[in-house]
């Protein structure tokens, strides 16, 4: 028996006999005014690949396509290496282990 979460009664429900005033009346509504679009127009930036200006990423990203480029932009984990681990004190952490034993009385 698969049960799920009620939005309207806020209870639990059987999926295969969902009751009746519980059915959603109609379409989902979002709270915000307007659907969210992304714009294709951009300040003017000046390509790293042939020097032109674009004030469209869709023509910018048609010459990076065309020269076989893959566009990465700010991303750390890309552009940067990842940075070492750092070197633990393993007797410090024994130490503080230790501590966390005895003062629970389990003595070590």
């Amino acid at each position: 028996m698969r049960q799920r979460f009620c939005r309207v009664c806020r209870g639990w429900h059987d999926v295969q006999a969902w009751p009746p005033n519980c059915l959603p009346t109609g379409p989902a509504v979002s709270d915000l005014p307007a659907p969210h679009c992304i714009s294709d127009a951009m300040d003017a930036v000046q390509s790293q690949l042939d020097g032109k200006f674009y004030d469209s990423k869709s023509a910018l990203r048609r010459t990076y396509h065309a020269a076989g480029v893959v566009e990465v932009g700010n991303d750390s984990s890309v552009s940067k290496p990842a940075c070492k681990t750092r070197q633990h004190d393993h007797s410090g952490i024994k130490a503080s282990v230790a501590r966390a034993f005895s003062q629970a009385g389990l003595g070590a």
